[in-house]
């Protein structure tokens, strides 16, 4: 028989331990020598007491995760409805085990994740556990209780895979979206990094929901404070630039830029324009070349470019093209070709001829002439104390910036006229004898 006990045993014990039920349970597949009520699935599901139920449920999670072979040995098992089912229990220690569960049977099973939703409440229990996590939180009820805040890690954790597995089924997890956002809005959880758990998986969740839906618009921009939930994820973004170092940025930040960007998306008037108050350049930031003060819209500009975080990369450059109305002029004003240019270039987007030139149009920039290329004020631009160029050099100067020109309409990065030629059919360049010689004084 099979013996579960709730007595601590050292790791390598442990390990042990449950090594020795994983292969006497394979072995039971192969020729029958348990009997069927004393194997750990029977005693997790189907035991009339708790505690033995619990136990067991730790050793099914211990297997699930050490043995990825065993996942499909409880799916074929047919135990998901039981499993759904006893997630409802209001119980933390349950609502913990049993997510678990399922969460690892979405990695390498052919679990049935639709009937899951639409046969066995799957959706419905999800919902109701994050409802009872937000009614604590909001009535001050929480508890010291370290299993309440590993019980809602663990099923944020199974709704982000269910939701990610299974799109066709997003719409069943909506009325979770009021949850998460008073639970996202809490300040009671104050983890050591600003997108540690449960601030990143609240953050995480959401990125896979409808946030189209008019569910989702109601809770992001409540009546009485439509901006709470943008300034809450505006301020964990300001922290995290501090928090994280470009190792870290990849896997925490393009989830919380991303649901910033579907909020921005979707908001009214008052709120998309505090967004971007605080996420473009300032007139402070246009005092130098953009992307080199200290400022928030400088860390997102310099890390728009950054080779080292391609999932973040791309998510600042279509926040910053979404503040920019989605259009290739004004997002040239407001972040400067230099960081404009590549992403342009990647989505296909010709560079109007209006957005070459010296502009006034950029967001914070009052009406004082920019910079098209480093989104500097043409006042504030710093000339270095260098010899003239000699007329040779000038010469190959205007050589390699005609074949540059060249090359970007060869591309169709750009639609103007090559400068050089224009220069040149105007009179305003001559080419240099072979024999020419600089004067020397």
């Amino acid at each position: 028989m099979l013996q579960l006990t709730a007595a601590p045993r050292p790791g390598p014990e442990k390990l042990a331990a449950v090594t020795d039920l994983i292969n006497r349970l394979r072995q039971d597949l192969a020729d029958g020598s348990l009997p069927s009520q004393q194997t750990i699935t029977r005693h997790s599901f189907d035991s009339g007491s708790s505690t033995t139920s619990r136990n067991a449920l730790r050793c099914l999670c211990n297997a699930l995760l050490l043995k990825p072979e065993t996942r499909q040995t409880f799916v074929d098992l047919g135990y998901e409805a039981k499993a759904c089912s006893k997630l409802r229990n209001d119980n933390r220690d349950d609502e913990f085990l049993v997510s678990r569960v399922l969460f690892l049977t979405t990695y390498g099973t052919d679990a049935n994740l639709a009937e899951l939703i639409g046969k066995h409440q799957l959706a419905d229990a999800i919902v109701e556990n994050l409802g009872r996590h937000a009614e604590r939180h909001t009535t001050s009820r929480q508890t010291n209780d370290p299993m309440e805040h590993m019980a809602l890690i663990e099923t944020l954790k199974l709704l982000f895979n269910i939701t990610y597995y299974c799109k066709d089924r997003v719409s069943s997890f909506t009325p979770v979206i009021p949850y998460i956002v008073a639970l996202l809005c809490d300040s009671t959880f104050q983890p050591a990094k600003p997108l540690d758990p449960p601030i990143g998986s609240l953050i995480n969740a959401l990125l896979n929901l409808d946030l189209e839906m008019q569910e989702a618009r109601s809770s992001f921009y409540p009546e009485n404070e439509p901006k709470l939930l943008s300034d809450r994820l505006l301020d964990l973004l300001v922290r995290s630039t501090a928090a994280y170092s470009d190792e870290e940025l990849e896997t925490a930040v393009p989830a919380l830029v991303g649901v910033i960007r579907a909020v921005h998306e979707y908001a009214p008037d008052e709120v998309k324009t505090s967004i971007r108050n605080r996420l473009l350049p300032t007139e402070a930031d246009r005092n130098e070349v953009l992307g080199r003060s200290g400022s928030t819209p400088s860390w997102l500009l310099k890390n728009s470019t950054n080779p080292l975080t391609p999932s973040l990369r791309d998510t600042i450059s279509d926040l910053l093209f979404d503040m920019s109305d989605r259009n290739a002029s004004t997002f040239i004003n407001n972040v400067g070709y230099g960081f404009a240019s590549g992403y342009l270039f990647n989505k296909n987007l010709i560079v109007p001829q209006d957005a070459v030139g010296p502009s006034s149009n950029a967001e914070g920039s009052t009406s004082r002439p920019v910079n098209p290329v480093t989104g500097q004020f043409l006042d504030k631009e710093r000339h270095p104390d260098a010899p003239e160029m000699t007329d040779a050099e000038k010469e190959r100067e205007a050589e390699r910036l005609f074949v540059l020109f060249e090359r970007l309409r060869a591309n169709g990065m750009i639609s103007v006229e090559n400068p050089v030629r224009t220069a040149v059919q105007e009179g305003r360049l001559e080419e240099l004898p072979d024999d020419y010689q600089e004067d020397v004084d």
